[in-house]
């Protein structure tokens, strides 16, 4: 099975190789010129639909950033200043603590308020529990 496969695409190679060298040179040449030609055109078109998508986005954007600043024109004499808003009471009542001194239940309750960027008497702990 293996020597037949062997065989048959030394036979495809002959013929190939006998195709090649019937092609005149100016045959050959138009071929070139013809390939070439296809290549040069292909990439053309596809520069000019890259093109064409490019400045459709950028029209879309632009019109969108003029309706965002004719909104902001509009909204900002419309707009009053927010008043403050009010503090909230001290205590926000008891938190149950599960195997973690005061101390570190202050540490945990003081970062949460920092990294969600809000006053710590506006949140309200449940529980902190150790996880181990």
């Amino acid at each position: 099975m293996f020597d037949s496969v062997m065989t048959m695409s030394a036979e495809v190679a002959e013929e190939t190789t006998k195709a090649a060298s019937d092609i005149s040179i100016a045959d050959a040449a138009v071929t070139a010129v013809f390939g070439y030609t296809v290549v040069f055109v292909g990439i053309l078109i596809l520069m000019i639909v890259i093109y064409i998508v490019g400045a459709y986005f950028k029209s879309k954007d632009a019109k969108a950033k003029q309706n965002a600043v004719d909104t902001a024109k509009t909204a900002a004499p419309a707009a009053a200043p927010e008043a403050a808003k009010p503090v909230a009471p001290g205590s926000a009542g008891h938190i149950k603590l599960f195997d973690v001194p005061d101390k570190e239940a202050a540490m945990i309750m003081a970062i949460v308020a920092d990294k969600m960027q809000k006053p710590l008497n506006e949140l309200h702990f449940i529980s902190i529990k150790e996880v181990k």
